[in-house]
C-alpha cells in the first residue's frame, strides 16, 4: 500500500512514539494530535530468512532528539489506601512502576491487547503470589477482593495509569478470588501438584522456544487440571466438558499465583509477559467490519482495478484506527481478512494488487502513512522525566501481507516447513541515518473499541 525510501536490505523503521500529555487536573487526560511527537531513525535491515518463531525482542533505548518540553504529569502525593488489604506493595514497587507506564492514561487503550493488559494481569498475579506468603492462601475473599484491586487502582492511577484500566482489561474483583477453583490453599494446592516438576518447566522459561515448545504452558495446564478435579468424582484422564474449560481456567490462575509465590517478582514478570505474548500472538484482536464494499468493487475485478484497491484501502482504513499489533498478530489479521475475501468469491490476491503490507493492520502515524507493528515479544513502554513515554515499534516495510491458500488457513508459527514472510526485527546497522522531529497526529478517531483476545 505504501512504498518505503531506503533500498538495499529494506528499510527498519524504529518508531519512539513519545507521549507528552500533560493534565489540567489530577486523575484527569487529554488526547490530542498536538500532544504526540514522533523520533525515527532509519536503519538498513539485513536480508532475514524465514523464520517459523517469534523474534527475540530489541533492547528498548532512549531517544536520540532533545525531548519534548511537556512532559507526562504523576502525582506526586502517595494516595490513601484502604488499610484494609494485607498486599505488599513495597515488594514489587518496580512491577506496579512499570504496569503504570504501560498503561499511560491516554496509550492504555492502544497498547491493551499487547503491553498493557498483560502487564497488568501479571502484576495482579505477583501479588497475589508473594502475599500468599504470609496468608498461606492463593485467593482473597469477596470483601478483601473489592479493597485490594480499588489500592492497586489507586497506585497506578497515582503513577499515570489509565483511570478505567479495570474496563480496559476487564478486570474485576472476582478476579483476585478463587472464582470456581476448588484448591485454594498453599499447603493443600502442593499436595496434590508435582510441584517439582512445575518449578522446572517455568522457573527459566525462554520465550521464544517456549511458544513453540509449550514446555511451560503444558505444566501450568497439567497441574491446573489436577486441582481442578479436586472435588469432582472421576479420572483427570477424562477428557475436560465444555461445562469444565471455565474452572480450569480458573485453576490455571491459581497455578499461576504459586509459580509466582516461588519467584522473584521481577523472574515470575517476565514468565507471566513470556507465557501472554504466546497466547496474545496466536490471535487477531481486531473487529472487522462488512467487506460488502469490497466484494462489490473487487469480484471479478481484472483490468483497471483502481475501484477495487481504492475500496480495499478504505476498508483497511478503519482497521487501522483500533490497536497496535504484533508482527506475528498481524499475520493472523491478513490471514483472517483474506479468508473473509475469499468466502465473498474474491480469488485475486488483493494484498499483492493494491501493495498491502503486514504494518497496514497496525495503528497508523497519518501524517508519515506509516504503521506500527510491534516485536513479537513487545519491550515494556518506558518513562524518561523529560521525554515522556517512548516504546518500541519493530517494522520492516517490504514485508507484504500473505494472501491465504490452501496450505495457509492460519499462522503457521510453529510449523517448520510452512512458508511465511521473515518478521521483523531490529538491527544497529544504519541506513543513511536521518534524524526526524515530528508532531504525529495519531488519528484524532481513534475511538472503536478493542476486541480482547480470548
Amino acid at each position: 500500500m505504501r512504498e518505503s525510501g531506503c533500498t538495499a536490505g529494506g528499510l527498519l523503521l524504529l518508531f519512539l512514539v513519545l507521549l507528552t500529555c500533560t493534565y489540567t487536573s489530577f486523575g484527569s487526560s487529554f488526547f490530542t494530535p498536538e500532544n504526540y511527537v514522533l523520533e525515527a531513525v532509519n536503519r538498513n535491515a539485513p536480508v532475514i530468512s524465514p523464520s517459523t518463531e517469534p523474534q527475540p525482542q530489541p533492547q528498548p533505548f532512549l531517544p536520540l532528539l532533545a525531548p519534548s518540553p511537556l512532559t507526562p504529569y504523576t502525582n506526586e502525593t502517595p494516595p490513601t489506601l484502604s488499610g484494609l488489604c494485607a498486599f505488599n506493595f513495597s515488594t514489587v514497587g518496580a512491577i506496579m512502576n512499570t504496569t503504570a507506564t504501560d498503561c499511560w492514561a491516554s496509550f492504555a487503550p492502544y497498547l491493551a491487547n499487547v503491553v498493557c493488559c498483560p502487564q497488568f494481569d501479571a502484576t495482579l498475579a505477583i501479588l497475589l503470589g508473594q502475599s500468599s506468603k504470609d496468608t498461606g492462601m492463593l485467593s482473597l475473599n469477596t470483601s478483601n477482593s473489592e479493597h485490594c484491586l480499588s489500592d492497586v487502582m489507586r497506585i497506578l492511577v497515582g503513577k499515570g495509569a489509565n483511570e478505567t484500566l479495570q474496563s480496559i482489561c476487564s478486570v474485576n474483583p472476582a478476579n483476585l478470588t478463587q472464582a470456581s477453583c476448588p484448591i485454594v490453599d498453599v499447603n493443600e494446592f502442593e499436595s496434590s501438584v508435582d510441584t517439582s516438576r512445575l518449578l522446572a518447566a517455568c522457573s527459566n522459561v525462554n520465550p521464544v522456544k517456549e511458544c513453540c515448545g509449550q514446555v511451560c504452558q503444558n505444566a501450568i495446564l497439567d497441574a491446573a487440571r489436577k486441582i481442578s478435579l479436586n472435588d469432582l468424582s472421576t479420572s483427570i484422564s477424562v477428557p475436560i466438558s465444555s461445562g469444565h474449560v471455565n474452572r480450569l481456567d480458573d485453576c490455571r490462575h491459581i497455578v499461576l499465583r504459586w509459580l509466582s509465590s516461588k519467584l522473584d517478582p521481577s523472574s515470575a514478570e517476565t514468565v507471566l509477559r513470556g507465557l501472554s505474548s504466546c497466547n496474545t500472538n496466536k490471535v487477531c484482536p481486531l473487529d472487522f467490519p462488512s467487506i460488502s464494499v469490497v466484494a462489490e468493487e473487487c469480484q471479478g475485478v481484472a483490468g483497471n482495478h483502481s475501484a477495487c484497491c481504492k475500496s480495499m484501502e478504505d476498508y483497511v482504513s478503519h482497521l487501522q484506527e483500533q490497536s497496535f499489533l504484533t508482527n506475528l498478530q498481524a499475520l493472523n489479521c491478513a490471514a483472517s481478512l483474506g479468508i473473509k475475501l475469499q468466502k465473498a468469491n474474491i480469488s485475486r490476491d488483493l494484498y499483492e494488487l493494491c501493495h498491502i503490507n503486514l504494518k497496514d493492520f497496525s495503528l497508523q502515524v497519518v501524517s508519515q502513512e506509516s504503521g506500527c507493528l510491534l516485536p513479537s515479544l513487545p519491550s515494556d513502554a518506558m518513562f524518561d522525566s523529560t521525554s515522556g513515554i517512548s516504546f518500541i515499534c519493530d517494522l520492516n516495510d517490504n514485508i507484504a501481507a500473505p494472501w491465504p491458500s490452501d496450505s495457509i488457513v492460519q499462522l503457521p508459527s510453529c510449523n517448520k516447513t510452512s512458508k511465511i514472510p521473515a518478521l521483523p526485527t531490529a538491527t544497529s546497522t544504519r541506513c543513511g541515518v536521518q534524524f526526524l522531529s515530528l508532531i504525529v497526529p495519531l488519528i484524532a478517531s481513534l475511538s472503536l473499541p478493542l476486541k480482547m483476545p480470548p
